[in-house]
């Protein structure tokens, strides 16, 4: 008996190896699936990051020729009354709605504050102020289904203002009560749109006002 007490010998079992081996197998499924989980995730986000950014380029505008400025008084101490340029889609891409804004009343040069029609907003700025919201016009050129969506080989004529004072909506002059666009004075103009970058036009007008003006 006591040489068989002696003898007696511990071992591991095939159903503890079995065991030790399924927790290591669980244990590394579930840090596999997290890995691979968290890869995913990543995958979707930047394809989603690209596909905004591609969409976000394909909405924006370009600015086609030049700046045309007419006058609302002519000579060193004119100033501007309507301005006018022409837009397109870069890329050829995503169609841009331009449906025009309801003018204020009292021929402002500004656009309805309750205007819900339209979401192409125009701001100017220049040295003396800053003015939101302008009221503006536009008219298809060449290639033209009909419609307001700016689409693509499509090009729009945007006018701000009138060139008379006082006529339907109002001109550049009685949108900038603070001072008029006279000569020599550097302004901006920014196109927002509802996706895209902003369309910065920034011109300088000359010494003398002339009634039609090619601000290149």
């Amino acid at each position: 008996m006591f040489r068989k007490f002696m003898n007696h010998e511990k071992g591991i079992t095939g159903l503890e190896t079995a065991i030790i081996l399924i927790a290591f197998v669980v244990v590394a499924a579930v840090f596999a699936y997290t890995a691979l989980s968290a890869g995913l995730f990543s995958t979707q986000k930047s394809q989603e990051a690209v596909y905004s950014g591609l969409k976000e380029a394909r909405s924006t505008l370009e600015l086609k020729g030049g700046v045309i400025a007419t006058a609302n008084d002519t000579g060193s101490g004119g100033d501007v009354g309507q301005i006018s340029f022409i837009v397109s889609n870069v890329l050829g891409g995503e169609a841009i709605d331009f449906t025009e804004p309801t003018a204020a009343s009292g021929n402002t040069g500004i656009a309805d504050t309750t205007s819900d029609t339209n979401v192409v907003v125009i701001n100017y700025t220049d040295q003396y102020q800053s003015v939101d919201n302008l009221y503006w016009q536009f008219d298809p050129l060449g290639n033209d289904d009909g419609d307001n969506l700016l689409e693509m080989n499509e090009r729009f004529q945007i006018t701000i203002g009138n060139d008379t004072a006082g006529a339907d909506g109002g001109n550049l002059a009685d949108a900038l009560s603070t001072q008029a666009l006279g000569p020599k004075t550097t302004f901006n103009l920014e196109v927002l749109t509802p996706v895209g970058a902003v369309l910065q036009i920034e011109r300088t007008t000359p010494p003398w006002i002339d009634t039609i003006m090619n601000l290149r």
